[in-house]
């Protein structure tokens, strides 16, 4: 069972998060040829001030 974990800075919508849901699963449909029904993804929504770039948080870079 393929299992994919994405990692994103939270804010996008419920739409961008299907569809990378939707991408992902096709992708590793036709890279391995995994039953889409066993696929798995995982989208880890991150709070901006708990993701660091260079030493400051996303939040604080106003990303």
């Amino acid at each position: 069972m393929p299992f994919a974990q994405i990692y994103m800075l939270e804010g996008r919508t419920d739409e961008q998060k299907r569809a990378v849901i939707e991408k992902v699963t096709q992708a590793l449909v036709e890279a391995i040829d995994a039953p889409r029904q066993n696929v798995r993804v995982w989208i880890h929504d991150v709070p901006k001030e708990n993701w660091g770039i260079a030493g400051t948080s996303a939040k604080d870079l106003g990303r």
